[in-house]
């Protein structure tokens, strides 16, 4: 039976699980791909190590040398223990602290070099997306609207799901270790004074994303995290809460959080129970709650026990045995796109047009641009962002429109990925890559590759909507290439002579990237209309 693991490298402990996992069994393969379906796992290992990365770097912006090296002492061992177990995948990521730190860069390699752990440094949107797919696969929340809050030691993830599926989601600087660092370091315990500053600093965190989320109708609010875990024991919901059996009691959590201010770190370890690393940050994580739920006038807030670790075991499993839902994976990200586009005022039916051109153009060109179908999934999503620029000015909006894909959060794609997406956009038109421009500059050779293939076929698939008036309504393309020709069959209104001008016109970096001429194909004749029987003169 194969085995995975998953490592979470928090802002407050390193965390390592390992599992072994049954594939589909008779009968229940095509159930094992419903979103709601989580996978069967047996518990091998589960080690966590007490390491607060964070404990410097929300201060001064870098990790220190003594906590660089305790984590690579704990990852030694977390290496040990995955060799023991013969893990067939992990996957290893580290969040906020790491992301944030001007030396992460120095653990990410030491991970590497002393531990044989490739670490990932993922962003707070990335960690939505596997905290929702580890809640979803926990919780029925195909008929519900629901809020996720994910608290860790560094950030806040807020995701609203709308029938089990994502409408938005936002990671904010704020989390316990980096309260804790902020206001209340060195205090026994928490006066007034302190409590205001904590709160206020919830407070405008938070209202980053109120609004947006003021407008999100939802019944039901969901905690991740160790923090809401241990509040659910200290302030269970008795029967549990809308159908969830495990959930906090917000009025019990406020009247706690109000007794924990005036307790000592270790008042707080004894009196409670709670770990040393926990018995600290659990008045951060608290206040977190507690105005979470104020704000939207939460009773309760369910606490599914699961968290980043949980999300990374399902999706390395699904993929393992090959069912993992690809077109879910594709709506997330281009769903994302949408929503960053209206953010932007740009034109929905234009850019949804253009990337179906683009992904026609993609698949039939596919034996010359060898590309993958993560490669199909990044055109498509340039394609509905190419025009996002118009925002800002439209003079020069493919420079603006790649500053603003640079600089947004896409659920489901990478840094690098977000990269390319942003340059293959900034290329629709205009001058073509060069090296001479930093943004492309500093993409690697493989990605330079890409955004040039790409961003040739976008430029064609976007002089077929030249005037975003709609009259071409689909495209084949045919290569030839004995002649080097790549023919375009063009579909639509015939009056689109405007928009096969601008084909032409814009043909130049295709034919470079891939030596292929373009042309459009004359359109069929139409066939004459039957004759009907012979009329008779008419009579005077």
């Amino acid at each position: 039976m194969p085995r995975f693991a998953a490592l979470d490298l928090g802002s407050n402990a390193l965390r390592l699980r390992i599992v072994e996992a049954d594939g589909p069994s008779p009968g229940r393969e095509q159930l094992s791909l419903l979103p709601e379906t989580p996978s069967t796992f047996r518990e091998v290992t589960s080690l966590r190590a007490p390491v607060r990365l964070g404990s410097e770097v929300f201060v001064t912006g870098r990790l220190a040398a003594a906590s660089i090296g305790q984590a690579c002492a704990a990852l030694r061992e977390f290496r040990q223990a995955m060799d023991a177990a013969n893990v067939d995948a992990y996957r290893a990521t580290a969040t906020s602290a790491v992301r944030e730190a001007s030396n992460g860069a120095t653990l990410v390699e030491r991970a590497r070099r002393e531990a044989g752990i490739e670490l990932e440094v993922i962003e707070g949107i990335e960690e939505a997306r596997i905290i929702q797919l580890a809640v979803v696969r926990r919780l029925a929340l195909s008929d519900r609207r629901a809020l996720l809050v994910d608290v860790g030691g560094g950030s806040t993830e807020l995701t609203y799901l709308d029938h089990g599926r994502n409408a938005f989601a936002m990671s904010l600087p704020v989390g316990t270790v980096r309260l804790l660092e902020t206001y209340l370091r060195g205090a026994k315990t928490v006066d007034r004074r302190r409590q205001k500053l904590l709160f206020e600093g919830v407070d405008r965190a938070l209202g980053e994303a109120v609004p947006q989320l003021s407008k999100l109708p939802f019944e039901l609010v969901v905690g991740t995290g160790g923090s809401v875990d241990t509040l659910s024991e200290l302030c269970p919901m008795k029967g549990g809460h809308s159908g969830y059996p495990r959930a906090v009691d917000m009025s019990a959590a406020r009247t706690l959080l109000t007794r924990m201010f005036g307790m000592t770190v270790e008042q707080r370890r004894d009196g409670l129970g709670l770990r040393p690393d926990r018995a600290d940050t659990i008045v951060t994580a608290a206040s977190i709650f507690v105005r979470v739920a104020e704000l939207f006038k939460a009773t309760a807030i369910v606490a599914p026990g699961v968290g980043l670790k949980e999300g990374i075991l399902e999706e390395l499993v699904d993929k393992h045995f090959n069912r993992w839902d690809l077109e879910s994976e594709t709506r997330t990200v281009i769903d994302a796109c949408i929503r960053l586009g209206r953010r932007y005022g740009f034109d929905q039916a234009h850019g949804e047009l253009v990337s179906s051109f683009a992904a026609s153009l993609f698949d039939d060109m596919a034996a010359v641009h060898r590309l993958g179908e993560r490669d199909r999934l990044l055109l498509r999503a340039a394609a509905v962002l190419h025009d996002i620029g118009d925002y800002v000015r439209y003079d020069g909006h493919h420079k603006h429109s790649y500053y603003l894909i640079q600089h947004s959060d896409i659920m489901g794609l990478t840094p690098a990925e977000r990269g390319v997406v942003a340059n293959v956009a900034r290329y629709h038109r205009k001058s073509p890559p060069d090296p001479a421009h930093p943004n492309f500059r500093e993409l690697d050779k493989d990605a330079r590759a890409k955004v040039r293939s790409l961003a040739a076929i976008l430029r064609i698939a976007d002089a077929l909507d030249r005037e975003h008036l709609g009259k071409v309504k689909g495209v084949k393309a045919e290569v030839d290439n004995a002649k080097r020709r790549l023919t375009l069959h063009v579909s639509g209104e015939e009056d689109r002579e405007l928009e096969e001008w601008t084909v032409r016109a814009k043909s130049e970096l295709l034919q470079d990237v891939f030596d292929l001429e373009v042309n459009i194909a004359d359109p069929a004749p139409r066939a004459e209309p039957a004759a009907g029987p012979a009329s008779r003169p008419p009579t005077k």
